[in-house]
Formats: C-alpha cells, sequence, structure tokens
C-alpha cells in the first residue's frame, strides 16, 4: 500500500468548534479552546502519523473580515491555508447561517481541492432541524460531500478520519514521524498563559495583551518558566494584576498546572504583568517579530520540501 501524505487545512467562522475538532483529531490538546471571538490567532498544525499514513491537520483564526493591524495578520494565516491545502475541512455549525467572511470562504469552495463540510455541534438541535441545515447548506455548495458532527462530543470523528484517508494525496511524509507539531514548547507555554487570561477577563481586557516567555529552562525534574503579560495601558495592568495580585495569582495557578499535563513534569511558572509603552514599544515588537520568526522556521522547511515534492509529482 502506497504511503499518503497532506495538509488537512480547516477553515471556517469564528467560534464553530474549528480547534475543538482539531485537538479531537489529533488527539492531544494542541489548539487552545475559549468561547470567546479570535482566541486562535495563529495558525498551529497537528500531526497525526501512521505506518501508512502522516496527516498534517492545519487550525486557522476564524475567517473574518478585519478590522484592524492585528486581524489583518490572522487572515494572511489563513490565506496561506488557502493556498497550500492537500484537503479542506470547511467547519461550519447549526447556528451559523452564512460565514464572516463570505469572500473567503467561496473561494474556497470553488477550488478544486478535496473539501469535506462539516456541519458541527448537531447535539443542539433535533434530526429535523439537522435535516434542514444539511438540505440549506447542499444548495449553498452544490456536490459538496456533507458531514454533520458534535467535536465536543465526539460523535461521527471516525468518518471525518475515513474521508480524509480517500482523499488524501500519495506522498511521503513531510515531517519526522515521532513529531506532533510544528510548535515549540515555549508558543505552548504562551498559548496556555493566554488562555487563562481569556477565561478570567471581561471586555478589552483578553484582547489587549499579548504573552511573551522570556525563559524557558528545563532542569532535572523541573521546567522553570518565566512569563511578561504585556498590556496597552497601566489602567489594564491594574486590571490583569488585580487586588493585591489575586487575579495573576489565579491565572498563574491555572497556568501551572495545564502547564505541568501537557509537559508531564513539575512546572516553577513567574509571570509579570507589564505595559508596553513603558517599556517601549519598539523593544516589545521586535521580541514578537523575533519569536514569530523562530516559529515559523521548523514550518518552512516542511513547506519548501512540500512544494519541491509536489512540484516532481507533477513532472
Amino acid at each position: 500500500m502506497a504511503h499518503k501524505s497532506g495538509f488537512v487545512n480547516i477553515v471556517g467562522s469564528p467560534n464553530v468548534g474549528k480547534s475543538t475538532l482539531m485537538n479531537q483529531l489529533v488527539g492531544e490538546r494542541l489548539s487552545i479552546i475559549t468561547s470567546k471571538a479570535q482566541t486562535t490567532r495563529h495558525r498551529i498544525m497537528g500531526i497525526v502519523n501512521s505506518d501508512d499514513f502522516q496527516i498534517v491537520y492545519s487550525d486557522t483564526p476564524g475567517m473574518i473580515k478585519p478590522n484592524y493591524k492585528m486581524q489583518e495578520g490572522m487572515m494572511q494565516f489563513v490565506t496561506t491555508a488557502v493556498s497550500d491545502a492537500d484537503v479542506f475541512l470547511m467547519v461550519t455549525d447549526v447556528e451559523e447561517e452564512k460565514p464572516s467572511n463570505e469572500e473567503l470562504w467561496d473561494k474556497v469552495a470553488k477550488t478544486s481541492t478535496p473539501k469535506l463540510l462539516i456541519i458541527n455541534k448537531i447535539d443542539l438541535v433535533d434530526q429535523k432541524k439537522l435535516e434542514e441545515i444539511v438540505e440549506s447548506w447542499a444548495k449553498k455548495i452544490p456536490g459538496v460531500s456533507i458531514l454533520p458532527i458534535s467535536a465536543l462530543n465526539g460523535i461521527n470523528h471516525e468518518f471525518v478520519l475515513q474521508w480524509i484517508l480517500k482523499n488524501l494525496p500519495e506522498g511521503p511524509p513531510y515531517f519526522e514521524k515521532d513529531q506532533l507539531t510544528d510548535k515549540s514548547e515555549r508558543f505552548f507555554a504562551c498559548e496556555i498563559i493566554r488562555e487563562k487570561i481569556l477565561l478570567n477577563y471581561d471586555k478589552e481586557i483578553p484582547y489587549s495583551v499579548e504573552v511573551e516567555v522570556e525563559s524557558f529552562k528545563r532542569e532535572k525534574k523541573i521546567t522553570r518558566i518565566a512569563a511578561v503579560i504585556y498590556v496597552a495601558r497601566d489602567s489594564q495592568k491594574s486590571i490583569v494584576i488585580g487586588h493585591q495580585g489575586s487575579m495573576l495569582k489565579k491565572v498563574g495557578m491555572e497556568a501551572r498546572i495545564e502547564l505541568e499535563a501537557f509537559l508531564q513534569e513539575k512546572v516553577f511558572l513567574e509571570k509579570y504583568a507589564k505595559c508596553c509603552k513603558c517599556l517601549g514599544f519598539e523593544s516589545v515588537k521586535r521580541n514578537q517579530i523575533k519569536n514569530k520568526i523562530l516559529s515559523c522556521l521548523s514550518t518552512f522547511n516542511s513547506l519548501f520540501k512540500k512544494n519541491i515534492l509536489d512540484g516532481l509529482i507533477s513532472l
């Protein structure tokens, strides 16, 4: 049996369950999940290996019409995912009537790349309503394969995998067979801390925060992590810290517990809240650019390899 491999890119509007679906398909909690929109800011890859195949799942930020610079950057990740997919999982849910970014959604729908339209959260509706939803989407995207699922409850996941393996192209693996993701442990430390911020704060705070891991040191039986939570204004810094440091302590405790589960060892987590303007925006921006470059290096090698292999196959 020939070896199969490819990029399975998961696209859709915010909060339809893309990250939950990828975590279930990969079997690991790689993407953070909250009820807030724009939880996923980066493109995160999860890799599933077998003797006969390698599936590279790609979780992307929710498709939106960008209103400011950060959203423009998030949509660049989505645009890249549209261009390098071997297979698309187009995710919607039982409540969505039309995507947040119809132009980008239509672009995916019109490609010749194999695509599966996944209707998520079917546990929220009865059978009659579900049949109406399936019929409606079948009219909107004629000829597309449609699969109703519940990502949260694991309903119909096995059929997603079966469809992917049927449509995955033949080819060698793009990553090492023991590799789980393209991201570093530092990246996931940032994401876990940011998730706890999203869960513990309201209003503008979750969207005005950036997390940077300044140091990540593995020692015997313990990992020491120092993280900075950057905010835009002094007033936000006070909210993040809380009365006598109570909120920052709560975020730190919840993040440490999850980091220990993720890393499978004890974690000592130091955390600080700082205001960008107090430090000088350029230094913060420089660090963010540096981290973005580092996080992209491993992905670049595999994507470059993918383009070369695709070129050879076409010859």
